[in-house]
């Protein structure tokens, strides 16, 4: 459930703040709590769903010993141990390549794409005149990568290659590697709030200051055009970008 809803979470986050960057008028009219409250319980369905595998086949076994495992269980899958392996491996295959697709894949484009397009804007309308904020984005987008793709290839392949985990005992570099890149993956959403402390300190202080300054430089340029109300339309909408970003 944490592996999917906190990378769903963290998609959302980016999908908002897109939206508030590039639609602030429409952001400030329908951005509302109510909505966020339905929007928001969305991520923790289908994490819940998604992750109904491990209530339907895992158990727990105790050996010899005294120590508890657990386990995957398809007893009840097959009358033979031979039917009751190949609805382990059919299973197992699917789930790991859609935990891949849409536990990784989807929530990766969608934070590139969202934080990309954020980025471009900045740039073309030169929303504030630091290059920190365009770091800060990239270092979101690349901890997000960096964290959670060895998890995920570390997962994808163990179910490429189950047969050989379960007959042969081959790649077992693989059980080394789950524990580290566990960890990793979710060391991400411990990373996550300390990058966006960075976005909202100093460098948004300096866009709130600016404002009065780009206010007055568009009003002079536009006066005989920009009624009182296009000018607080104007700055509702610059600052809600800015608060966004």
């Amino acid at each position: 459930i944490n592996l999917f809803g906190s990378v769903f979470l963290i998609a959302l986050i980016a999908l908002d703040r897109c939206i508030c960057v590039l639609h602030p008028v429409w952001a400030q009219n329908h951005r509302t709590v109510s909505l966020a409250r339905k929007v928001i319980i969305r991520p923790w369905i289908l994490a819940l769903i998604f992750s109904l595998p491990i209530f339907l086949f895992f158990t727990t076994v105790r050996i010899p010993g005294g120590h508890v495992y657990c386990i995957d269980s398809f007893a009840s899958w097959g009358d033979t141990e031979m039917e009751q392996v190949n609805a382990a491996i059919t299973t197992l295959t699917v789930t790991g390549i859609i935990r891949f697709i849409i536990g990784f894949i989807m929530p990766m484009s969608i934070v590139a794409i969202c934080y990309g397009l954020i980025a471009a804007k900045i740039h073309r309308r030169a929303l504030v005149n630091s290059s920190r904020p365009l770091r800060v984005l990239t270092a979101v987008v690349a901890s997000f990568f960096v964290c959670w793709f060895p998890f995920q290839l570390v997962a994808l392949l163990g179910t490429v290659w189950l047969k050989e985990l379960l007959f042969s005992g081959g790649y077992k570099i693989l059980n080394l590697l789950a524990n580290p890149t566990r960890s990793l993956a979710f060391f991400n959403s411990c990373l996550n709030p300390m990058l966006y402390v960075f976005v909202g300190q100093d460098f948004r202080e300096r866009l709130i200051h600016s404002l009065p300054s780009r206010l007055e430089r568009a009003l002079s340029e536009d006066t005989a055009e920009i009624s009182g109300t296009g000018t607080n339309t104007a700055s509702v909408s610059e600052g809600i970008e800015i608060n966004a970003i």
